[in-house]
């Protein structure tokens, strides 16, 4: 008997029934506007700006002077949008990041002169913590609605900013501390080589893992497809820039921040434990999930992270208002919601919040340079929020109906 033959023949019929076993790739729903509606209606909107701003004689809004402006602007909002995801995937909900990251602008102003800009950072870091450890406290353990709670941390927190202040603006003043300050937020790199090789490195492993699939008569994976199509569109900025691409100092922290809580969330035990904490608590806890860890552990890094989009504005401007981000939270909140995060938990996307946040910073752009009144901008952008909210639930219920939910 022929046991080499036979078990080649084995072998074949087996990759044939695992390549038949693999599930098939539901492109419609990935595709549909619930998936991919953010990236669509960002496109769509540099497209309608670039062509409007063309036709009227404005600035030129696709120029890499302008755009990497935009990405500029959003940074810090961005940031704290990233965090304000995690806290929506746990399942809770947190109106206090301004309050919170002006708090930390107050603290970093107020003692930089006096004790140096690091020990004032590490305090001001210290003192937005401590307030995320106090929302999630009382949330957790006391069992009072976080909208509740933060609603009032909010308001308490900006009192704290006015009684410290004294309704008075604060500045920095000691050359090392302005000198430090400019070095961390105003610096500035040139990046289009580093954009270039990954731009590449991406196109090839998306490539790879599309050409694998397709040996192998499997379903084409979406993870590859993703990458291919990133790296495409990496060098295709690389082209576009013409050989210079400079980003300040805020849009590298955001890149690197925004990529680590991507990979923690998707690849990582305790992303997975976090969207289990908000998407289904009594499941997780059964399943031996501190529930209530997670949750307030996720209360304390959105604070801290909004100490740290704090401590990047006060160094932006060298100085702080009372009234300094007075507002804010509500287009942190929008940026999540608009890259389709869920406000009841379990569900969210780091990737999309940044849409989010660009897509909404791309309307204030795009209104500046047709020099659109701030109040017809309020307007726009709250349609916009709702009109992707709707999308949002309108296509949730939809995916429910047809399977049974």
């Amino acid at each position: 008997m022929n046991t080499a033959g036979y078990t080649q023949s084995q072998n074949n019929n087996m990759s044939q029934v695992s390549a038949t076993n693999l599930p098939k790739t539901d492109w419609r729903r990935l595709l549909g506007l619930r998936e991919m509606g953010v990236y669509y209606a960002l496109f769509l909107l540099i497209i309608t700006l670039a062509i409007v701003t063309t036709y009227l004689g404005r600035a030129n809004y696709l120029s890499v002077l302008n755009l990497s402006n935009v990405i500029y602007q959003s940074s810090l909002i961005a940031i704290m949008a990233v965090a304000m995801t995690v806290v929506l995937i746990s399942g809770n909900f947190d109106l206090s990041v301004a309050s919170v990251a002006a708090f930390a602008a107050v603290l970093l102003i107020g003692n930089a002169d006096a004790i140096g800009f690091w020990p004032a950072a590490a305090l001001a870091l210290a003192g937005a913590m401590g307030i995320g450890l106090i929302n999630g406290v009382i949330v957790q353990y006391v069992g009072i609605n976080a909208f509740i709670v933060t609603l009032g941390t909010m308001t308490a927190v900006r009192g704290l900013v006015l009684i410290y202040t004294d309704g008075r603006s604060l500045s920095a003043s000691d050359p090392a501390v302005v000198a430090t300050m400019k070095a961390v937020e105003g610096g500035s790199h040139d990046v289009f080589w580093l954009l270039l090789v990954a731009g590449i490195l991406l196109l090839a492993l998306g490539a790879s893992g599309l050409f694998k699939a397709y040996s192998a008569g499997g379903a084409l994976r979406p993870v590859s497809i993703g990458m291919a199509a990133g790296g495409a569109a990496f060098l295709l900025v690389a082209w576009a820039c013409g050989g210079e691409l400079v980003l300040r100092n805020p849009v590298i922290y955001m890149g690197l921040f925004s990529g680590a809580v991507w990979f923690t969330l998707g690849y990582t035990m305790v992303g997975r434990r976090i969207y289990a904490s908000g998407g289904n608590p009594e499941a997780a806890r059964l399943s031996g999930i501190n529930v209530t860890r997670y949750k307030l552990l996720a209360f304390v890094f959105c604070s801290a992270t909004a100490g740290l989009a704090g401590i990047l504005f006060a160094s932006r401007l060298r100085s702080i208002n009372p009234a300094g981000l007075q507002g804010a939270e509500l287009t942190v909140i929008a940026a999540a919601i608009l890259g389709g995060t869920s406000l009841f938990g379990g569900a969210g996307s780091v990737v999309k919040t940044l849409a989010g946040a660009l897509l909404l910073y791309s309307l204030t752009n795009g209104f500046n340079i047709m020099n659109l009144g701030a109040n017809w901008q309020g307007l726009i952008e709250g349609m916009v929020v709702v009109a992707a909210a709707a999308i949002y639930t309108v296509g949730g219920n939809k995916a429910k109906s047809k399977t049974g939910g």
